[in-house]
């Protein structure tokens, strides 16, 4: 599966199942698969991903497909099916799919603001980013208002049993960095429908906002470092970068005091240029503090200046992955005590999958 994850997927059948997607904030290019059980999200409109050694076949009339390596049937696999939601619009005319996006098989996710001001700018812009594409597309709207967010979270419990919700922000040009939108979403959300929320936004200014995140009703925050070594950080996200990771760590300890050990993530990419060593490092200083390092592959995104970079091999991902799964569980952090959020969800990474392989080794020990 993760060498799946890292190589992509060609489809006999690009519209079974539930819509992939293309641009916006990741994660873009993908589309949702399960494959023994365990659902993926899976690039398929990537570079990559249309000469990858994988295929779908044609999937039957209970939704299974063969999963190919060649020529050789490997798997049986299957694609979540569309969501009933999505045939929804407000009032006023918005599709509910360009409020808020079915992730994995369970999961509703929403970037509250489709602008960032790093986006705005060429030469402070993430190198991977891709959220003004889907806007620029007509796909989706720039703001989502906390009543619009709140009509479709309960739609898609009601209709489709979704069990938590993602909401990530661009960044705005406010000192708080999306925490104040975060915050009236959530409470909107959580005042109609019980529902639990990560929220998703680079650190604020002071860590008062955690606790106001908190009291509106978010349940686990995401903080995404996604790259370490501070040149490749000025490389690859230099407005991000304005930001020092020494305001990372502060937040990361503050959070955790907020929201308990566990409920505090971060994205760290794999295959930008960080050693397995200092991806490894960082998790383990990322754990003894109580957040969970969700380590994913790096997807590059038709259309960004990384559109031509490599993907991580699967090599590499298993020599972080294996490791970092017994490290995880042996801090007692595992994904399936998340809340909410990215690492519940689980889909961009095989990560909880070592989780579980590393349990009888944990165990003994």
């Amino acid at each position: 599966m993760t060498e799946l994850q890292t190589r992509g997927l060609r489809l006999e059948a690009p519209q079974a199942g539930a819509a992939s997607r293309r641009g916006g904030a990741g994660p873009s290019d993908h589309k949702a698969v399960t494959v023994d059980g365990v659902t993926l999200m899976v690039p398929v409109h990537t570079h990559g991903a249309f000469d990858s050694p994988f295929v779908a076949g044609t999937p039957d009339a209970q939704g299974r497909a063969t999963l190919r390596h060649g020529t050789i049937p490997i798997a049986q696999l299957s694609f979540p099916k569309a969501p009933r939601f999505y045939g929804r619009q407000t009032a006023d005319g918005i599709p509910y799919q360009q409020i808020a996006t079915l992730h994995g098989t369970d999961v509703l996710a929403t970037t509250v603001l489709q602008t960032c001001i790093r986006y705005e700018s060429r030469r402070k812009a993430c190198r991977f980013c891709a959220i003004g594409q889907s806007l620029a597309a007509g796909r989706t709207i720039a703001h989502k208002t906390p009543t619009q967010l709140a009509e479709v979270a309960k739609a898609a419990v009601e209709l489709d049993g979704v069990r938590h919700m993602v909401m990530t922000t661009g960044t705005p040009p406010t000192r708080d960095r999306g925490a104040q939108v975060l915050c009236d979403s959530a409470a909107a959300v959580k005042a109609t429908v019980d529902l639990p929320i990560q929220a998703q936004c680079e650190p604020p200014d002071t860590d008062a906002w955690f606790q106001r995140l908190k009291d509106a009703g978010v349940d686990t925050l995401g903080m995404h470092i996604e790259v370490v070594g501070e040149d490749l950080r000025q490389q690859i996200l230099p407005g991000k970068a304005e930001v020092p990771m020494a305001r990372y760590w502060e937040a990361f300890e503050a959070a955790v005091a907020v929201f308990g050990r566990g409920q505090v993530s971060t994205y760290l990419l794999a295959g930008l240029g960080d050693s397995a060593q200092t991806l490894l490092a960082t998790s383990e200083r990322l754990l003894a503090l109580g957040v969970y390092p969700f380590v994913v592959p790096f997807v590059p995104i038709s259309g960004t200046p990384l559109e031509d970079h490599a993907p991580p091999g699967a090599d590499f991902m298993r020599s972080v992955l294996e490791p970092l799964g017994a490290m995880v569980r042996q801090a007692g952090l595992r994904a399936a005590d998340i809340k909410a959020g990215c690492g519940k969800c689980a889909a961009c990474s095989t990560l909880s999958v070592f989780e579980d392989a590393a349990a009888p080794l944990a165990e003994a020990a």
